[in-house]
């Protein structure tokens, strides 16, 4: 028999913000100017976890699998945006990000649902997508400041090669490459040692609940390997749809602010 979860009270929730002001003092004696964002940070994510928290208790209790995926597109618009933010300078990047993380995360969490990887039940697509959208989010604003940053330092060798007779595709095949690896790295490297140097979220929260150490290991396999496919797709498909904005109707790369 488990043994039931206790769960901090709302006077253990207050209690917690000596640890925000532990960090806040820290943050004043060092001089490091971060003191007002650290608090304002805090402050956000205690009032936006209760309005979610809220939220989720209507979708959970009335809208069924319908609100639940209506509450994923609405985690992806905002993913997008911040995303490309990310990867300002990139013409277009707010729409080629918002493309990146929805094509990843559609493919991705329908899948888990069409195969039967996992529930329809709300309380399951809610926050299994909310994983899917958030690792899609980090590879997409990696992969398009990468891009940023090669189309502007490797602008002579793109011209080069675009003089040479290549495509635009073909002269900037190598920078899309370099901008894919580098979004997917984070993942590989988190896949590679799970369970050795950290317990992830999914596994973490299962064991808390109570459940068996090895049915939470299953999941966290199937999150593990939901988040490479998320990561991989959003990447690639950002690239692609960011790649075509940065060339003209000639094949000439436009110019990128700093």
């Amino acid at each position: 028999m488990t043994e039931q979860l206790s769960v901090p009270g709302w006077p253990g929730v207050a209690t917690s913000l000596v640890l925000v002001a532990l960090a806040a003092a820290i943050a004043y004696r060092q001089r490091l100017h971060l003191t007002r964002e650290l608090l304002i940070a805090a402050t956000r994510a205690g009032a936006q976890l209760v309005a979610v928290g809220a939220i989720l208790l209507i979708l959970f209790r009335h809208t069924g699998l319908p609100g639940a995926l209506a509450w994923v597109v609405f985690m992806v618009l905002i993913a997008g945006q911040v995303a490309g933010r990310r990867g300002r300078g990139v013409p277009r990047a707010r729409r080629a990000a918002t493309i990146g993380v929805g094509t990843g995360s559609a493919i991705t969490l329908g899948a888990l649902i069409l195969l039967g990887v996992i529930s329809t039940q709300a309380r399951v697509v809610v926050p299994v997508g909310g994983m899917i959208v958030s690792a899609a989010m980090q590879a997409t604003g990696i992969a398009l400041r990468r891009l940023h940053e090669d189309a502007r330092n490797a602008r002579p060798a793109i011209e080069a090669r675009l003089c040479l007779g290549l495509s635009a595709r073909e002269a900037f095949l190598p920078h899309r490459r370099s901008a894919l690896r580098t979004a997917m790295i984070p993942t590989i490297d988190a896949t590679k040692v799970v369970g050795l140097i950290s317990l992830p979220g999914a596994m973490t929260g299962l064991i808390l609940a109570g459940v068996d150490p090895l049915t939470a290991i299953r999941y966290q396999i199937v999150v593990m390997y939901m988040l490479l496919a998320a990561t991989a797709l959003a990447a690639l498909t950002a690239a692609r749809v960011a790649e075509s904005y940065l060339f003209d109707d000639a094949q000439r790369l436009v110019p990128l602010p700093d």
